[in-house]
């Protein structure tokens, strides 16, 4: 229950319960199916770049010309400028419906270029080695320089994950719900403080959670 003047104020559970659920929803579903997009549009950026495994100058300056173009937009904007796709794809701009598909695009975005520098800053020599042993292309990629590189790429998801949950808070702007959309109109646009830290402190706690595992699951493959 939330305390306001030192009452307890059942009318928000069932409100706060619900902005819950829809962040986790939101988050769960951008983290699947973004994070995958992701992955794949980060490994194609590291194979194909100079000197990459599949070296393929065309298809590098596309994709990288693309995550270039939409990662520096700020998510408010990009939620009302993809408006029309939006419609045509998901049938809607607003409500959580509404807000999954440009989630989607930037976390992808976001995902590509956090795997694509998590494999770059692994050492070329592993590479060589690979190679020099009769291992394919593929297998380099994905049994060698993938584990090598898991640790950095835990603790980039990690990150994601709370950039994600910063996304979920903005799209309330579209009526998406949340958390945050639960902080702002039931606390701070009520004037009631009490609400809106209950919000603030739902979303603290889900990012300490998810920072703590994510800290110990990288530790554990480092020490593999």
């Amino acid at each position: 229950m939330i305390i306001l003047e030192n009452r307890w104020i059942p009318s928000y559970n069932e409100e706060f319960f619900n902005s819950f659920l829809q962040t986790l929803q939101m988050v769960g579903v951008t983290l699947l199916v973004g994070g995958l997009l992701g992955l794949v549009l980060g490994l194609t950026l590291f194979a194909t770049r100079r000197d990459g495994l599949f070296q393929n100058r065309p298809v590098f300056v596309a994709l990288n010309f693309l995550v270039n173009l939409v990662r520096p937009i700020p998510f408010v904007i990009f939620l009302m400028a993809v408006r029309p796709l939006n419609v045509a794809v998901m049938g809607t701009f607003i409500g959580v419906k509404g807000a999954l598909l440009p989630m989607v695009i930037m976390c992808s975005m976001a995902t590509s270029r956090l795997v694509e520098q998590s494999l770059v800053n692994t050492d070329p020599g592993i590479i060589e080695a690979g190679r020099a042993m009769g291992a394919s292309r593929l297998h380099v990629l994905f049994r060698i320089l993938i584990p090598e590189a898991l640790a950095p790429l835990i603790l980039g998801y990690v990150f994601l994950i709370i950039g994600i949950l910063d996304m979920s808070a903005m799209a309330g702007v579209v009526g998406a719900g949340g958390l945050g959309a639960f902080a702002i109109q039931y606390g701070y646009q009520k004037y009631n403080d009490y609400v809106m830290y209950a919000g603030v402190a739902a979303i603290v706690l889900l990012v300490q959670i998810v920072q703590t595992f994510g800290n110990w699951l990288a530790r554990r493959v480092l020490h593999r």
